[in-house]
This record gives structure tokens, sequence and C-alpha cells, in this order.
């Protein structure tokens, strides 16, 4: 059957360490007062969209965001460890001047001694988002709360994208999101990337 329902990947609010360009991975660091503000924000936008199902990492800077959409729907918010940040081995709670520092080849790829790979981090995503859409009915919405790099390494799966070109999805900013949506020949496309209000109506055309 081809696919009809869609997906959310919402970002978590800012925390301290976001503030200080600190690298979080998967140290459990609570949102800080703006990122509370965010996730209010935010999800009573979300909430006009009638989501049907909430998953979460359970980190509490993605959980506590979610909270707040629970709220606002009345939705039971669950919880799935494969929804958490890529693990940033020796790198978590140095700030990015710090790594740059000593990692400067590492850096500028990313490759984290001791850390995660970005290829694994993605198919847990994916795998995440999968059982989740089960509970979800035909042209529902699945809310997934997640975190930024993890959010676009499963977005990078779930479209297809070879490794060599995840850079091509830009990263998200706090508590902003991203829309994925079924093609009719099957698969996933991205609808919206680092959102933070609303999409107006698009009149479908030639391009859609």
């Amino acid at each position: 059957m081809t696919e009809t329902r869609r997906v959310i990947c919402w970002r978590h609010g800012r925390t301290a360490w976001n503030a200080e360009k600190r690298f979080q991975g998967q140290s459990d660091i609570p949102l800080d007062a703006l990122g509370e503000a965010q996730a209010e924000h935010a999800a009573r936008l979300l909430a006009t969209l009638r989501p049907d199902v909430i998953v979460a990492s359970d980190l509490r800077r993605a959980a506590d965001t979610a909270a707040f959409l629970g709220g606002e729907t009345g939705l039971e918010v669950e919880f799935d460890k494969r929804l958490r940040e890529r693990s940033g081995g020796e790198w978590e709670g140095l700030t990015a001047a710090e790594i740059r520092q000593r990692w400067p080849e590492r850096h500028a790829g990313m490759d984290i001694p001791g850390g995660e790979l970005m290829a694994d981090v993605g198919e847990r995503v994916t795998e995440a988002v999968e059982r989740a859409l089960v509970a979800v009915p035909e042209h529902g919405l699945l809310v997934i709360v997640s975190h930024g790099a993890a959010i676009r390494a499963g977005i990078s799966r779930m479209l297809g994208l070879p490794q060599e070109q995840r850079e091509v999805l830009g990263p998200l900013g706090n508590c902003s999101w991203s829309l994925i949506g079924p093609m009719r020949s099957g698969g996933w496309r991205l609808l919206e990337h680092n959102a933070a209000s609303l999409p107006e109506e698009i009149v479908l055309g030639d391009d859609q």
C-alpha cells in the first residue's frame, strides 16, 4: 500500500549547552528558560495540525519539549531511545572552538573519536519512525521529537540520500521542524525543512 501518512521531525528547544556551543551528544542536558519558551510557542502551532501520535527521544531536552505538545493536544507522549542524539564520544561537553583546536581535521569531517557513525544514527532513527507509523491512521500525522544531527541523519536515510550528500540538508534551529510526506510513486519526499511557522496552503500546479 502506498504511504499516506506524514511525519514532522521536531528538534528540541534550546539548552545552556546550545547557547555555549557545546557538543551535547547523549549528555542529558535540560532546556533552559528560552528553550522552554520556544517549546511552548512551537507546541501551540504544531497542535493546530492535529497530530495523531507523538514519539520523543528520552533525553530530557527532547522529552520536555514533547511534553508541551502533549499538553496542547491531550496526547500521551511515547519514548524511543532510538531517537536519541548521535553519541559524541570524546567531544561531548566541549565547545566547538575546543574541538576545532584539538581535532581540526576530524572536526572538518565530523569524524568523532569514539562517536557514533551517522549511518548508524540514520538507521536507528528510521527504525523508530517506521515503528511509530504503525499506530498512525491513514492520512494521519506523526510528530517525532528528537535532536538536530539525529533528525538530519534520519531524514537523509528516509529520502535515500547517499552519505556523501547528507550535508544537502542544512542544520535545524532549536524548536524548528521538518516535514516529510509520501510520494505517489512510493518513498518519501521533503516538504519543509527548518520551519518555525505554519505553511501557507500550496496551490498545486505542474511542479507538484
